[in-house]
């Protein structure tokens, strides 16, 4: 079967200035460009030492010791790679040229009233903002998505997301004590995801939870959507999964009416190292057996889903393409998901009618 998965690249790649020299640029943004052959102009970084050392490794010609001096010397045309943490958002947004592009890292804020403000500030200056939700164009997600859209599995009504890991959270220093860990940093990868593929839920149900052994906000999440009677749609993430390797599990699963497609995220087990990605996908025929058959996919979530939100914007600044799939107008609705799931989790479930329990009133029946 042939299965197109991947992103479309720009006829004419913009110029690049990244702000901002975390680990993630050093790990995704920079392998993903270099890749697709996207020109990094410069970068800028509060230590201007990590700008350095990356423009060394990388060869961006141009380093620059503030936002200000960044945006003064960039091209016209230049497309800003915003990759700091939420709280510094909007003083960088207020700094870019008007009308001009910019991806920005998600999470979208770490609360409602910082979204509605970083969604604000983009509006007045009328800046062509995408919010960087990768993992919609990670190999296994673009292949799941045309199998989807040909019909091939039928009709859709169930999507499962499932984690059952460990994850270093030391290693993200700038998130690791953050008082809206699993969700607002990690799940909501797989509630962006969820919405890609079904569109915006009724209600959701959450419960987000801590390891009483850790110090840690939360470290496991199950979501459930309401998309109606016949749609399946949760997510579960248990991050404290540390005995081995061999129950370990990482993976979306669709199904639907004809047939359905699972996809492992190997980068989640044994991260950050990770392990290969398996795709596979079953397609019923009549009076045979199921069957699934493997699909071979090139790349993985990191870096090569960073190519695909850096070229859905070139491509939508440019005019060459009609829609910008991560827009803040689309992601901001992402973000009120997550703010409805954490009010979930923080208000509970219905509680159980304890007269039910009164077996003298039953045996009186």
């Amino acid at each position: 079967m042939n299965i197109n998965y991947k992103p479309v690249l720009p006829d004419n790649p913009m110029p690049v200035v990244i702000i901002g020299a975390g680990g993630i640029v050093n790990d995704a943004h920079l392998p993903a460009y270099q890749k697709a052959g996207f020109k990094v102009f410069g970068i800028t970084n509060r230590t201007l030492s990590k700008a350095e050392d990356l423009a060394s490794r990388y060869g961006i010609p141009h380093v620059f010791g503030t936002v200000a001096e960044a945006v003064a010397a960039a091209p016209e045309n230049a497309v800003y790679d915003l990759t700091l943490m939420p709280n510094q958002f909007v003083d960088v947004l207020r700094q870019l040229p008007d009308k001009a592009p910019v991806l920005i890292q998600k999470p979208m804020g770490d609360n409602l009233e910082q979204t509605k403000e970083i969604y604000a500030v983009c509006k007045s200056k009328g800046l062509i903002a995408a919010i960087n939700c990768q993992l919609r164009f990670a190999p296994y997600v673009s292949a799941a998505r045309h199998l989807i859209e040909s019909g091939a599995i039928g009709d859709l009504y169930d999507m499962e997301v499932r984690l059952t890991t460990y994850t270093p959270w030391e290693i993200f220093p700038h998130v690791v004590n953050h008082e809206r860990l699993e969700i607002q940093y990690h799940s909501i990868h797989y509630i962006d995801l969820v919405r890609s593929f079904l569109g915006d839920p009724a209600s959701v149900m959450a419960k987000t939870l801590r390891n009483p052994h850790k110090n840690l906000s939360s470290s496991r999440t199950t979501l459930l959507f309401d998309y109606g009677d016949s749609m399946h749609a949760v997510v579960n993430t248990n991050h404290d999964h540390n005995f081995g390797p061999h129950n370990q599990e990482s993976f979306i699963k669709w199904e639907g009416t004809k047939g359905a497609i699972k996809a492992k995220m190997g980068l989640l087990l044994d991260y950050p190292k990770g392990v290969p990605d398996h795709f596979e996908y079953c397609v019923l025929k009549d009076g045979e057996e199921p069957e699934w058959k493997t699909l071979k996919l090139e790349g993985s979530w990191f870096p090569d889903a960073f190519i695909g939100t850096m070229a859905s914007l070139m491509r939508y600044a440019q005019g060459e393409a009609d829609t910008l799939p991560t827009s803040i107008d689309d992601v901001i609705k992402t973000m009120a998901v997550v703010e409805s799931a954490y009010k979930s989790s923080d208000t509970g479930g219905v509680a159980v009618n304890g007269s039910i329990l009164n077996f003298k009133d039953i045996l009186c029946i």
